[in-house]
Order: C-alpha cells, then structure tokens, then sequence
C-alpha cells in the first residue's frame, strides 16, 4: 500500500526501473525481499536518494522511540509514508506530523496515508529545521542520517521527551532531552546503514582521491585485515575515531583487500599479496593506514567497546560521542555543523544487522 508503482534494482552496473505494472513478480520481490533489505523508490543522478527502508531497522528505530498513545510525534522524511502510518496507528489520529523535503513525495505520501485514514500532517519543509508550529513533542525520529543533529529537534522536543535519529550513517541513537531542556543524551541503539540527508555532498570517489601518482608511502602491513570486513563494532569504532574516512573492502584471488580515503586528498590501500602478507600504499598529506592502525590499538586498548557501548550528549554548542560513561568516558566530538544535517527524504537502509540495547 506504501510502495510506489515504480522501484529500482540494482543490476550490478546501474539502478534500472522496475514497474509493478510490466513485471509484477519481480516488483514484489523488491518489497518483500527480506527484513533486511530495503526497497529504493527514487533515484538521483544515479545515487538512491529514498526508499522504502527495511522492516528491520523500521522496527528497531520505532522500538526505541517508544511512542505511546497520545503523545505528539514529529517524523522528519516521510518518503513513502509507511513508517509515519505505523507512528499514527501507535500514537493515534492527528497526533503525527512528517516532514517531507521532496514536494512530489510529500504528495504521494500524504495520499497513500489520507487512503488509509492515518490523520497525518504532511508538511514540505527542510527537516532540519523540525516544524516549530507543532512544538513541544514527546518523540521526534529523523528516518536519514545525519553527521550532526541540529539543535532545534532538542528545542522542539519536551523535556523527558525522546529522539531518534540515525547518526554517521552508520547506526541510529536515542536522545532523552534533560528536564532542563539544555540538552539531551543517550545509547547508540543499532547498526545499519543509511542514506544521507538529500543535499550532502558526496565527495571525491577512491579513483578521483587516489589520482594516478605514485604512492607517497609503502610498507608492510603486518595484522589481519579481516576484522576490517567482519567485526562490525571495530566499524564503528573506525567512523567514530576517524568520521571522514571511508573503509572498503573486496577479496580477489590474492585475498582480502582494502581501501582508505578521505573524499579530499588522501588516500590508502592495503594489498593482499596472495601469502597471507599484506603492503600498504599510502599517498595525499595523511597517512590513512597509519591513522587507522592507531584507531584501531586505541579501541583494543579501551577492551573493544561495541556498538552499544557508545553514546552521544548533544549541547546548544557541542555534540560529541563517548564510550561507557556520558559524563567519564573517552569522547570524540562531532564536527561542525555541514550539509550533512541538512534535509531529507525516508532513507534509511539495512545492509547489516540491526539489533536494540538500551
């Protein structure tokens, strides 16, 4: 009922159309694929730019909302409406508003909810700015992600109240606000990954970082990169040590390879040589393979927190993360605001697994 007519697969080259009209069969298998895979339903210059997220991280992201009947609630990116119709069935009729970047999708999603008598207030407006005209609310959930939470969702939200917002694209937290109002904190909930806020830059690719110079430095690298691929709370670690760094990685007939950069000048990559040894190659003015090796001894260090051992305190002029302890543990701030907490559609997207805490 929430899905358009249209959606979009990837056939391992580009995202090509696939239309519940001409092949209905495989349209279906795109919504219904599993609990872990989403449905992208609009695509930007070549880059998914919405979708109809995932059951499993729609029902960890409402999970650690906790709506209750009643209370107000604040949806920033409706995209197809589905996640904003599940907080009216839970809160009750005229106690939602969803925000929506995308005049277009604001329509289509306002319709599909009137069709469904959700009693939900679909407004067009940047998401970064909440919608004050409704403030205070008991729950507000961002369903994009964000590098850096604008304050005014802590402004709009009572104290006690709760937000919701997928953070660094790589996990969602949960922010109780003070009873004071002066700011709010919170655990990282789960692991997933999303789509950014519509308007983030994307930055330079591996190739357009990596150039076609030499290497401005080479040397053994002598520990296993398997944890790299595998060890998801070691990924986190890395974004939140190193939040510019992009870390991907690939097997070929020689092994398990990856690749560092910074999506501006700097660049890595860590070659499986076949024999179970590993080179680094590293160019631009940092060395990304040295900063992640030191990332990497420094979670070992601290005894390998995982995901849900990390939280976030936001404040009306600094938000950081830390570990174990909101007022003693190690903390990493977050960057200024940029593009990243901009507006956006319903984007979020499971590729991982997603479990709560908390």
């Amino acid at each position: 009922m929430f899905a358009p007519d249209r959606l979009w697969s990837w056939d391992s080259h580009a995202y090509v159309p696939v239309d519940r009209d001409s092949d209905a069969e495989r349209w279906a298998a795109e919504v219904y694929a599993d609990p872990d895979a989403a449905a992208v339903t609009q695509v930007t210059d070549g880059r998914p730019s919405s979708s109809l997220s995932c059951q499993a991280v729609v029902v960890d992201m409402l999970d650690s909302l906790l709506p209750e009947p009643g209370q107000r609630v604040l949806e920033l990116g409706t995209g197809t409406g589905w996640n904003a119709a599940l907080l009216a069935r839970r809160a009750g009729p005229a106690q939602v508003t969803s925000v929506e970047v995308d005049p277009e999708l604001a329509v289509q999603a306002s319709a599909r909810l009137d069709a469904v008598s959700a009693g939900v207030a679909v407004k067009v407006s940047d998401g970064a700015s909440g919608w004050p005209e409704g403030a205070p609310y008991d729950r507000l959930i961002s369903t994009y992600a964000v590098e850096y939470i604008p304050w005014a969702w802590v402004a709009q939200t009572r104290p006690g109240g709760r937000i919701v917002t997928p953070w660094g694209r790589l996990g969602h937290v949960a922010l109780t606000v003070a009873e004071d109002g002066g700011s709010a904190t919170g655990w990282v909930q789960g692991l997933a990954q999303f789509m950014p806020a519509r308007g983030t830059e994307p930055g330079q690719n591996f190739g357009q970082v990596r150039g076609t110079g030499p290497a401005g430095d080479e040397r053994p690298f002598v520990r296993a990169t398997e944890p790299l691929r595998d060890d998801w709370h070691l990924r986190f670690a890395l974004r939140v040590a190193l939040p510019d760094v992009q870390v991907t990685t690939a097997v070929d007939a020689d092994g398990l390879n990856v690749w560092l950069h910074d999506g501006a000048a700097s660049w890595a990559t860590i070659s499986a040589l076949g024999d179970g040894r590993s080179t680094a190659y590293q160019g631009g003015p940092r060395r990304l393979a040295d900063e992640l090796e030191q990332a990497w001894d420094i979670w070992l260090a601290a005894g390998k927190p995982e995901v849900y051992d990390f939280g976030m305190t936001i404040e009306p002029d600094r938000q950081y993360l830390w570990t174990r302890d909101p007022a003693n543990g190690s903390r990493w701030p977050v960057g200024v605001k940029g593009p990243g907490a901009g507006a956006g559609s319903m984007r979020s997207e499971c590729a991982i697994p997603s479990f709560s805490a908390h």
